[in-house]
């Protein structure tokens, strides 16, 4: 039997090849290029895959068997659904710590962990609400409005806090909460967790203190 003869290639050939090569990018990324087209291209030039998602923590590990008989190591992140998975939590934290620090608000602090390319733990971008629920488990305190931890009677901007509003209306801040939840005081918070600021016009305040006097009058009559 016929020995095989060794396959040579030429410089046209090589130069082809070559172009082939420079040229698989656009190839691949082509809208005429169908799914079962790249299918066929991935078989031309790998041989095997072998993938492992309990090698690393948050990462997929996978090996790529080239059809030169080459070999290439190689991880991704991984999309996890608890952060107890997640590849980088130490930092992630760290990272959320930091900026909290610096009196960002979540929402600032979401938009600066998608810059820097954190990923939340399902693979979706980080929002404010996700950075509130980290830092209440990682028991990370909310930054006040004002940076010191008592809240002022009244905000810079006029609007009244929680006890500055149950101050001026001479009821408990429970009630004044209770107002709020029922629509008869107009508050906002610059993000969950963060101190309420309540808008109060005097035409209120002579409402809702005239209704608590009704109410306290009331209660004493019926004792």
């Amino acid at each position: 039997m016929a020995r095989a003869e060794p396959l040579l290639i030429g410089p046209a050939e090589r130069t082809g090849l070559q172009a082939l090569g420079e040229n698989l990018p656009r190839i691949w990324n082509a809208a005429t290029t169908s799914a079962a087209d790249r299918k066929r291209i991935l078989r031309f030039v790998i041989r095997e895959v072998v993938l492992d998602q309990k090698r690393t923590r948050g990462q997929v590990w996978f090996k790529i068997v080239w059809q030169t008989g080459a070999t290439s190591e190689h991880h991704v992140q991984r999309r996890v659904q608890a952060y107890r998975n997640y590849i980088d939590i130490d930092r992630l934290r760290q990272r959320i710590v930091e900026l909290n620090a610096e009196h960002k608000m979540d929402g600032e602090i979401a938009a600066i962990l998608n810059q820097e390319g954190f990923v939340a733990a399902r693979g979706c971008a980080f929002k404010g609400e996700n950075v509130w629920l980290l830092r209440t488990r990682w028991s990370i305190p909310t930054v006040k409005i004002n940076g010191v931890d008592k809240n002022p009677m009244r905000w810079p901007d006029g609007s009244f806090s929680i006890q500055g509003a149950a101050a001026e209306l001479g009821v408990t801040p429970q009630t004044v909460f209770d107002y709020l939840a029922r629509g008869m005081l107009t508050g906002r918070q610059l993000t969950k967790g963060q101190p309420w600021q309540i808008e109060l016009s005097d035409e209120q305040m002579s409402q809702l203190r005239n209704r608590v006097r009704r109410t306290k009058r009331s209660k004493k009559e019926a004792s």
